[in-house]
């Protein structure tokens, strides 16, 4: 049955549920309360109209009231009451109105952060706040160029001026100033100013504002703040003389007696409140909770940010002390018809003090006037109750006149002198006002209210009539109620205000006769003007919101708003400078914006009059205060229509300050008064529901058919509804909206409903079938299972069964064999021990017997041995014997004819003819066969010194290539300087395989020369044999014979000699060539050897030909790894070459010495092989003066080596004569220094010294010189050297090489970069400040600007210039600041720097010299290190610079994602169609469909990978990127979550599988990237969590106890929040409880705070690149740097 409201006494308006359907014509309605009591309702039978329907519940709590079906005062007040008591939602839109409902506690919502969060959304798509009104004005402003305003109104103690308070700090917070002056801080303190003189404490309001005010703040161009402007209403002047009971006067009265007891308020006289009578008629001094001397110094500090210097405070309070003083004067009576004062009064006489005026004329003056006639003046007493009102009067002038000057200098405190482009005013003015008592002060608010509310209804229904036209749907008048007619009551001619001027005027008008007046006038033809039954002295106005009765007591006297004028002209000759500027003309006192401040009260107005003219200032004083009101409220409407006006009207929830209490009552009663119900006639009086057409379809989607859907969305929403609503007009079709009725949204969403429910049945239906289906297939599922495994346990106890069986069976067939087989074994082993014993026997007398005749044989061989030999030996000594006296005898005869022929010496002469001659031509071919081995000797020498030498050679190329290769280890890229090391060791063993070759073809043919010498020789000592034997055989002459026997002997014994030589030498030849045969394998070897280095040679190219497209020549790819393995064999192949040509070399030096020695003495030696004709002309003479030449030549070259050694040792004994004289000189010196005192001895020996070190050096400096010209002639010739051996690698090789693209350096590159001073300026400006980061991220190595200024960095240390390194630092700081503050808002430049300034952060560190950071460094690095200075405080400055840039790449990344956050993770729809748009009101959120302009969750993804991308081209540290993606995902989730709890309309539990589903997007994105492990997922914690709240059920206790441990990353506040704004979409779902709620306590932190950073590190990151390598490309623009 229907749901509907009915009227109720206590509560309004009571919900109650139809128990019988109504028919027409029914009188009576049976209804059914919540509370189960049922109630007969009777209709009214005049109008017969139905009680109000209520909304379904998935409407109620909406943000927008205007989102309900059903618009009507119960639905209003519900919504609110349910948003406000159990959301805890202050804050509700009513169409263009703000409702504000003043919760009385202090809630988190205000904090910059709820700012941040407000600042630049749509107003529809967070919850309502007075923030969201603030930026709507703001950005209106921006968008239009239109003034704006915000008019704030409601009751006292409703929260007005909070409020206003809040939209001036949105404003300050989020424009800013355009200058230094920080005028949105001024504009702040205003507050404080305004509000000690012009609050104070009422029953209703502890801070109620007892003035109304316009602040118009300015802005320029920009949108920046640059000054302000007050205006102010109505200041209740009577509240300084008089407070009812437990109110307070104003604030400031209570600060000062509060701060009475400091030095500089000792002048005052000050007391506490309880001494003044104008300060205890309340009875109640203090606020709980507030401390007047701490406001009084918020009040101060204030009053010296406006400007006002110290003197001017101290001359305000000292005019307000004066005030509490006048208050204390007492007036005694004289008479009847006159008053005194006493003379000496202690509070006069201070007053007289403070304000510099004579106590005479004040006391005098305060109990007189004067009177003027036409034609004199005279003076008259006054009794004592009209000197007190003359008293409280003039108090209550000057405190008006003081309230206006403050406000003019705190106008011009705000006041700018730039050109004011814009504004947005803030209205602070009273709401609608009634009492049980109303007097002139009500008249005027409400009349003021009258006003405000006539222009709020013109300018809804102007909006309405906009939205119609826009829409193009037929436009129908809406009646809605104009208040011009009570206008025209209060201020047309002859109105209200005309007719009291006029009594004014009246010399004796009075209330009565005005009273009379009006009801001549109005009461017949006005019906809006009534009379009271029971008065004569009232009158009753039909306001538009309630009736309101006026006492008429008291207009007069208020309108006219007299004081003495004597007494001001006293206050104006007063000495006190300040009181004579506050009572000076009008004129100068003028505010900047033209109008003066005026003041007005509860029994006297003061009200701001129009702006006038310099001469009209004395008649403005004459006005009334009606008529100065009225032009005032006029200017005050002309400035409202001229903006856009934003309306915030505030509700007082109970009139007892209870938090979170709502009184119906009083709610209902403002709301009407405020004009809300107004909005909601006219809105309901058309088509307040409106849907765009996407959202209407996605929403009823569930009710159209699939051949309903066509692709124009409006025409498929016209057919829907032509089919569901039968009424064509209940709605209209716009252009881009859908018009409905009241009530049909309702309708709708009971058909939605209703499909919803049906559909929920079919899917019951079909799951309890499937699992009832399941049930029954498990179960027979089990019975099956059972019955197998049944089977299954006798089928195995069967074939237990059958196993025991056999096993015995085995088991007995295994025994049995096990006894049969025991038995056989142990009678077999009976009969072989029988047999062995018996077998035993018998082999050991076998052995007996065979031994016995072995032994008689032996011993029979001994003795017939023994005598064998025996008679061997008997028989060989008598043959020895025999045959020695037979050869005894043969011997003699044989001597004896030796004998004889010895003694013939004719036959020696004989043989001596021709012998010389032979002997001398023997020498002459010696002595050219010397002269040739000399050659060859000398031949020999020279091959042997250049072989040194080139050995030498080889071991320094040798020494240098490991050099080479050492360098090779920490350099990646010499691979060209390694194939020219293998080429050129290629060509050595080129060289030296050819001098072997050399080395061979020698020794060959030097063996070949050498045998025929020989053969020569043998030959001619043969000959020479044979003569000399042949001539002692034909010489007769014996005695001859005998003298030259001994020569014979000598030639016999010298070819025995020449024979064992002939036989070494031939060993010797044999020798060498077995060693040439070796030598030969050798070669071939070596040839082996060669063939095996080409063809790794052409391995290398291969592998250089195959990654030289990739350029990988870095230390371990495989280009490298074979190059460096060729050169290691190389060299150690080199090695064993050169020790090979040694050992040859020694070999070839032996051979030739010993060739030379058999050579030299072979000159007379002779071979006997065969016998040739004797030659008998004297060689033998030649022979032997041959001999003798060859004694002297050996003489001659022992006394040459005798000589030499003579020299060496003459010089030996030079040297040792020179170090005697030294030592003895030495000597001579230390003797006379031991002689000397010790100051002169020290003094001689230190300059001994440093002559002697003087000497040293002086030689080891041309030493070095020398070595530097040989290193650099060396260096000369080796480059000389490489470029032919590239020339002749290029002619040389067969097949084409491709060339490896490997950068080179010079031998003597050492990483640094050298440039002028005046150069260091273009340095920065084209490495830093000109520089675009895409070309050096894209093109070079990362990191290259700070190589490259860390490189000049280290010249300026190598060369210890302490200026030059401080400057360079400098400038490299400040030019990365200076670009950073130019283009900080670039992503890429941010980032690029921040990697630049780490690389240079770690460069310092790498090359600083500590131990802890050279770990990771290689010998070259070390070497490279920084040797003059100490940079640890740079380095600490660039390590701050390094935070201060990722603070804004932080922050920078922040603008970039803040506006794709909300849009991509809350309000787009990942998973289509999971979650249905909720009926929205007037305030359109932002629709969720994808647009083009709209960001999705793909947009976050790529921004990220962009993010990501643009940092690793930039070559940032891991460990960097890690922390700026964990910063990255807490903004991701602080801004979704924050978001989340301030809008109502994304708590769903759809939205929660949205949430939960975005987030496992980015959760992949963290796999993909490997970054799961830098706690970016944890950051979303809080999020996840919020999501799983969504989701969770939400009912007993034990959901309470699960969700508090689930949501441990959520405060309390949130968890709350999230249960509070927990909204169900569909009809299923169901609210969270206000019970359940409240099991969770709450705290006071609410949202996360997105400015959080969180703290960074740089971890130590070396870098492996040898500053050596580094190539500077030309698009740096630095060729003045120079590399050294």
């Amino acid at each position: 049955y229907a749901r509907v409201w009915i009227p109720d006494v206590e509560e309004v308006w009571k919900s109650a549920e139809l128990t019988k359907d109504y028919r027409h014509g029914d009188g009576v309605l049976q209804l059914q309360l919540e509370d189960g009591k049922e109630l007969e309702y009777k209709l009214d039978p005049k109008t017969n109209n139905l009680p109000h329907l209520r909304n379904p519940d998935i409407l109620v709590g909406e943000n927008d009231l205007t989102a309900l079906s059903y618009l009507h005062e119960p639905a209003v007040l519900h919504n609110l009451k349910v948003r406000f008591m159990d959301s805890k939602l202050i804050y509700t839109y009513c169409g263009i109105v703000l409702v504000a409902i003043n919760p009385y506690e202090t809630l988190p919502i205000y904090g910059t952060d709820i700012i941040n969060a407000y600042s630049g959304q749509n107003m529809g798509d967070m919850d309502p706040h007075i923030f969201a009104v603030a930026e709507e004005a703001y950005k209106q402003m921006a968008r239009d160029e239109r003034n704006q305003s915000i008019i704030v109104s409601g009751e006292s103690g409703a929260g007005k001026t909070v409020s206003a308070k809040y939209a001036m700090r949105y404003f300050a917070t989020v424009s800013g100033s355009a200058s230094e002056a920080n005028v949105e801080e001024k504009v702040l303190a205003s507050n404080p100013i305004m509000e000690s003189i012009g609050n104070a404490k009422t029953t209703r309001n502890d801070n109620s504002s007892r003035f109304g005010k316009y602040i118009e703040i300015g802005f320029d161009k920009k949108y920046h703040i640059i000054g302000a402007n007050m205006r102010t209403y109505l200041l209740e002047k009577s509240r300084v003389v008089f407070q009812a009971d437990e109110e307070r006067n104003y604030h400031i009265f209570y600060q000062l007696c509060a701060s009475g007891h400091l030095p500089e308020f000792k002048a005052l006289k000050l007391g506490k409140a309880d001494d003044f009578h104008y300060t205890k008629q309340g009875r109640n001094p203090v606020i709980d909770g507030i401390d007047d001397a701490k406001e009084m110094s918020t009040t101060r500090n204030a009053f010296t940010l406006l400007g006002v210097n110290e003197s001017y405070q101290l001359g305000l309070f000292q005019i307000l002390a004066s005030i509490l003083h006048l208050g204390n004067v007492e007036v005694k009576d004289r008479d009847s018809d006159s008053s005194i004062i006493p003379p000496n009064n202690g509070h006069l006489s201070v007053f007289c003090e403070l304000m510099g005026v004579t106590y005479q004329d004040m006391s005098h003056w305060l109990c007189h006037k004067k009177l003027k006639t036409a034609t004199e003046t005279y003076i008259k007493p006054i009794p004592k109750l009209q000197a007190i009102n003359a008293r409280d009067a003039l108090a209550k002038h000057i405190y008006a006149k003081l309230f206006n000057w403050i406000v003019d200098h705190v106008n011009k405190a705000l006041h700018s002198s730039v050109k004011q482009h814009s504004f947005i005013g803030v209205l602070d003015i009273y709401g609608f006002e009634t009492f049980e008592i109303n007097s002139f002060e009500q008249f005027c608010i409400n009349y003021a209210n009258e006003k405000l509310q006539q222009q709020f209804n013109m300018h809804v229904f102007k909006l309405e009539q906009e939205e119609y036209m826009r829409e193009q749907i037929p436009w129908t008048l809406i009646d809605f109620y104009d208040n011009q007619p009570c206008i025209n009551l209060i201020e047309a001619k002859m109105g209200i205000l005309d007719l009291l001027d006029e009594e004014c005027k009246m010399p004796k008008g009075s209330d009565d006769s005005w009273a009379q007046k009006l009801y001549n006038t109005h009461l017949k033809t006005c019906a809006l003007f009534e009379k009271p039954r029971m008065s004569n002295k009232a009158f009753i106005i039909q306001h538009f919101a309630d009736k309101v009765e006026y006492q008429c007591d008291g207009f007069l006297e208020k309108n006219k708003d007299t004081v003495n004028e004597e007494q001001i002209h006293v206050l104006k000759a007063s000495k006190f400078d300040l009181l004579v500027e506050l009572f000076q003309d009008e004129e100068k006192a003028r505010s900047p914006t033209g109008a003066v401040p005026a003041t007005g009260g509860r029994t006297r107005l003061s009200v701001k009059p129009d702006k006038n003219k310099g001469g009209q200032a004395s008649k403005e004083h004459k006005k009334t205060v009606g008529l100065q009101f009225r032009n005032s409220l006029q200017l005050l409407m002309e400035t409202l229509n001229a903006t856009t006006p934003h309306y915030v009207r505030c509700i007082k929830p109970n009139d007892y300050k209870y938090g979170f209490t709502f009184d119906p009552k009083r709610a209902v009663q403002q709301l009407r008064a405020c004009g809300v119900l107004e909005t909601i006639r006219i809105s309901a009086a058309g088509f307040p529901s409106r849907w765009t057409y996407q959202e209407f379809f996605s929403r009823y989607r569930v009710l159209m058919k699939q051949k309903d859907v066509l692709t124009d969305r409006k025409m498929t929403c016209k057919n829907v509804l032509e089919k569901l609503v039968q009424d064509q007009d209940k709605y209209q079709f716009g252009k881009t909206k859908i018009f409905f009725r009241a009530g049909q949204v309702a309708y709708l969403e009971k058909l939605r409903a209703d499909k919803l429910r049906a559909a929920c049945i079919r899917i019951q239906k079909t799951i309890r079938c499937w699992l009832a289906r399941k049930k029954y297939l498990r179960m027979k599922h089990a019975a099956t299972t059972i019955q197998r495994y049944v089977r299954g346990y006798q089928a195995r106890c069967l074939a237990k069964f059958l196993r025991r069986t056999r096993a015995a069976i085995v088991i007995q067939k295994y025994q049995r064999m096990y006894v049969q087989r025991t038995c056989y074994k142990r009678k077999q082993a009976a009969a072989l021990v029988m047999q062995c014993i018996l077998r035993a026997y018998m082999a050991r007398q076998l052995y007996k017997a065979l031994l016995r005749e072995h032994k008689t044989i032996i011993i029979q061989k001994m003795v017939r041995g023994w005598l064998a030999r025996q008679w061997y030996k008997r028989t060989l000594k008598a043959i020895v014997y025999l045959q020695c006296c037979i050869r005894r005898m043969r011997a003699k005869r044989e001597l004896k004819k030796l004998k004889i022929e010895a003694r013939s010496v004719e036959h020696f002469k004989k043989l001596n003819i021709g012998m010389e001659n032979k002997i001398m031509q023997l020498q002459r071919r010696i002595d050219d066969q010397n002269k040739d081995n000399r050659a060859l000797s000398e031949r020999l020498n020279s091959l042997e010194n250049s072989h040194a030498a080139e050995s030498e050679r080889l071991r320094v190329e040798l020494t240098r290539l490991r050099g080479a290769e050492e360098d090779a280890k920490n350099n990646a890229n010499k691979v060209t300087s390694l194939l020219e090391e293998l080429e050129r060791l290629r060509k050595d063993l080129q060289n030296t395989q050819k001098e072997k070759k050399a080395i061979e073809d020698w020794a060959k043919t030097y063996q070949e020369e050498m045998e025929k010498v020989l053969l020569v020789q043998i030959c001619s000592c043969v000959l020479l044999w044979v003569m000399c034997l042949h001539w002692c055989r034909l010489h007769k002459d014996v005695s001859k014979a005998i003298l030259d026997m001994s020569l014979f002997l000598k030639l016999q014994k010298r070819v025995s000699e020449l024979e064992q030589e002939k036989q070494s030498l031939q060993n010797e030849l044999d020798r060498r060539e077995e060693q040439f045969q070796r030598a030969r394998a050798r070669r071939q070897e070596l040839e082996s050897e060669n063939k095996k280095l080409k063809h790794d040679l052409n391995e290398m190219r291969q592998s250089l030909r195959g990654s030289a497209e990739a350029g990988s020549a870095a230390p371990g790819s495989p280009a490298y790894t074979v190059l460096l393995d060729q050169l290691n064999a190389s060299n150690e192949e080199l090695e064993v070459r050169k020790e090979e040509v040694l050992i040859l070399r020694s070999q070839l030096v032996s051979q030739r010495e010993a060739m030379q020695h058999k050579v030299r003495n072979k000159t007379s030696h002779s071979y006997i092989k065969y016998i040739p004709d004797l030659n008998e002309d004297g060689e033998l003479w030649l022979v032997y003066e041959g001999l003798k030449e060859t004694n002297r030549l050996l003489e001659s070259q022992l006394q040459a080596q005798r000589r030499s050694h003579e020299n060496e040792v003459e010089v030996l004994r030079g040297e040792l004569q020179s170090v005697k004289e030294e030592n003895n000189r030495q000597q001579q010196l230390l003797a006379q220094n031991l002689q000397l005192p010790p100051e002169a001895r020290i003094e001689a020996s230190l300059q001994h010294e440093i002559t002697r070190l003087t000497n040293e050096n002086l030689d080891l400096m041309e030493q070095l010189e020398k070595q530097d010209k040989t290193v650099r002639k060396l260096k000369k010739q080796l480059k000389v050297f490489a470029k032919k051996i590239n020339d002749l690698e290029g002619q040389t090789t067969d097949e084409p090489v491709h060339p490896v693209n490997i950068p080179r350096r010079e031998k003597d590159f050492q990483g640094m970069l050298e440039y002028k001073k005046e150069d260091e300026l273009k340095l920065v400006k084209n490495l830093i400040l000109e520089l675009k980061p895409r070309g050096v991220a894209v093109n070079l190595i990362p990191g290259l600007p700070a190589y490259v200024l860390f490189m000049c960095l280290r010249h300026a240390d190598y060369i210890n210039d302490d200026q030059k390194v401080r400057s360079l630092l400098t400038s490299i700081i400040n030019s990365i600041k200076k670009i950073l503050k130019k283009r900080g808002d670039d992503f890429e430049t941010v980032s690029f720097w921040l990697s630049n300034t780490c690389r240079f952060l770690h460069c310092l560190k790498q090359y600083s010299g500590d131990e802890q950071f050279m770990k990771h460094n290689t010998s070259k690095q070390n070497d490279h290190c920084l040797s003059n200075f100490d940079l640890a405080e740079y380095r600490q400055v660039l390590s701050d610079l390094a935070i201060q840039i990722y603070q804004q790449l932080i922050k920078c990344m922040e603008n970039i994602l803040q506006p794709m956050i909300v849009s991509g993770m809350l309000e787009h729809e990942t998973i289509q169609g999971v979650s249905g748009v909720k009926p929205t009101g007037l305030r359109k959120r932002t629709s969720s469909i994808a647009d083009e302009g709209t960001y999705t969750l793909d947009s976050i993804i790529r921004q990220l990978n962009s993010f990501h991308s643009i940092m690793c081209q930039h070559g940032t540290d891991p460990e960097l990127i890690k922390q700026v993606v964990k910063q990255q995902f807490y903004i991701i989730g602080a801004v979704t979550l924050n978001n989340l709890l301030l809008r109502k309309d994304m708590c769903s539990w759809s939205k929660g599988m949205q949430i939960r589903y975005n987030v496992s997007q980015l959760e992949e994105w963290l796999r993909d990237k490997n970054l799961m492990t830098c706690g970016a997922k944890e950051t979303l914690e809080p999020l996840i969590q919020a999501a799983q709240l969504l989701q969770v059920k939400k009912k007993t206790d034990e959901d309470a106890e699960a969700i508090c441990s689930m949501c441990n990353s959520l405060s309390t506040a949130q968890i709350v929040k999230v249960l509070n704004l927990y909204t169900p979409v569909n009809a299923f779902e169901e609210r969270v409880s206000v019970l359940f709620i409240r099991t969770i306590q709450e705290s006071p932190q609410l949202l996360m705070d997105t400015k959080v950073i969180y703290p960074v590190t740089f971890p130590f990151n070396p870098s492996s690149l040898a500053l050596e390598t580094i190539q500077i490309p030309s698009s740096l623009n630095v060729g003045f740097l120079t590399r050294v």
